[in-house]
């Protein structure tokens, strides 16, 4: 499909709409270029306005004794207490630095530069990593989902060739270095992967700390990585996507294992595997647009963050599929449909959804 002669809307529904039909049509075209600075801007705004909202909030803090359970979220997670939850922020935190790196003359740029030097503070990040061995309950907290977004953090500070960056990346080393330490010893002794569409997700998890590996050559853990995927996942068929999803998804389970299996595969071993891996009639669900009943229920609209999961999961599938593929076609165009659909509701308004959507959008977009 091939669309010329657009003329740039002023609306943020209209601007992404702009870029997601570039994008599917100029496949080969810099990504800065169709995603527009009034767009980024506007994404931008969201983990901003949260990212030092303490309440309302959920700490998911496992609490030892009475002291400790009366901490407030800003005591127990001094750089990552706003947007709602944990993860929520630190992955708030690195849409603001993508956007920074894409963007650099970016408006209120003075301020997210502010409020992130403020967020990675020496001693701050220091209180983040010891909060994992502090407590006799907390060497769990946020496994594996919020650990995978650290590495996610880590990896776009690391390839930030800025000064202000290097700082921040240093000063993030003793948080990157526990995740990487509780990951490794818990690798081993997972025996079984979690394939459920929220947090826990396994496979997600991996994609991204896959990629830390990668990025920073620590060949050891990438190698634990990619004997643990095809433990799980290697010999699976047939799986049940004609079931998904389920109430609160933000993630599609076996989706999510593709995009993990087209990370360590041949694109012709994984066009094999694939073709076992999802039948017909579950591809033909997972093409269908979740439905959005309430997004002022923060659970339903999860759901806006499956269709923009499951863009991202289908771009990165259809880039290792032939030509020959009658797939790649297709999931190309349902990307661009599922993001074109879900992106305007980024900025629905509601905090359930805009304390953490604007993040999948900027990672549907650029990775």
């Amino acid at each position: 499909m091939l669309i010329k002669k657009l003329i740039l809307p002023k609306t943020l529904s209209g601007l992404i709409l702009f870029f997601i039909i570039s994008l599917s049509s100029k496949a080969q075209e810099s990504k800065s270029a169709l995603f527009t600075q009034e767009i980024a801007e506007k994404l931008a705004a969201l983990p901003l306005h949260c990212i030092n909202q303490e309440f309302p909030n959920k700490t998911g803090h496992s609490s030892d004794t009475a002291e400790d359970h009366q901490l407030l979220p800003s005591q127990l997670h001094p750089s990552f207490f706003g947007c709602l939850d944990w993860h929520s922020s630190v992955h708030g935190h690195w849409m603001l630095i993508k956007l920074l790196k894409v963007f650099p003359n970016i408006k209120d740029r003075e301020k997210i530069i502010s409020v992130l030097d403020n967020n990675f503070q020496a001693e701050k990040i220091k209180t983040e990593a010891e909060y994992f061995t502090k407590y006799k309950t907390t060497a769990t907290f946020e496994r594996t989902y919020g650990w995978a977004w650290v590495l996610k953090l880590d990896q776009e500070l690391l390839t930030w060739n800025d000064p202000i960056a290097q700082k921040w990346y240093q000063n993030l080393q003793p948080l990157t270095k526990e995740i990487v330490r509780l990951w490794t010893a818990f690798l081993p002794k997972q025996t079984y992967p979690n394939r459920t569409g929220v947090h826990p997700n396994t496979a997600f998890g991996l994609v991204f700390a896959l990629d830390w590996a990668r990025a920073t050559k620590n060949t050891e853990f990438e190698k634990a990585i990619v004997e643990k995927a095809k433990q799980f996942y290697k010999s699976q068929i047939n799986a049940p996507a004609y079931l998904e999803p389920d109430g609160s998804d933000f993630l599609s389970p076996n989706l999510e294992i593709a995009d993990l299996m087209r990370r360590i595969m041949t694109p012709k071993e994984f066009e094999t595997w694939f073709s076992a891996f999802l039948q017909p009639k579950s591809i033909q669900n997972l093409l269908k647009q979740p439905v959005v009943s309430d997004r002022k229920d923060y659970q339903i609209v999860h759901l806006d963050g499956l269709s923009i999961s499951r863009a991202w999961c289908f771009k990165g599938i259809a880039s290792v599929l032939p030509k020959s593929n009658p797939l790649k076609v297709k999931f190309e165009q349902t990307s661009a449909s599922f993001l074109n659909n879900a992106l305007p509701n980024v900025t629905s308004g509601n905090y359930g959804g805009d304390h953490w959507l604007g993040s999948f959008a900027v990672y549907a977009i650029f990775d």
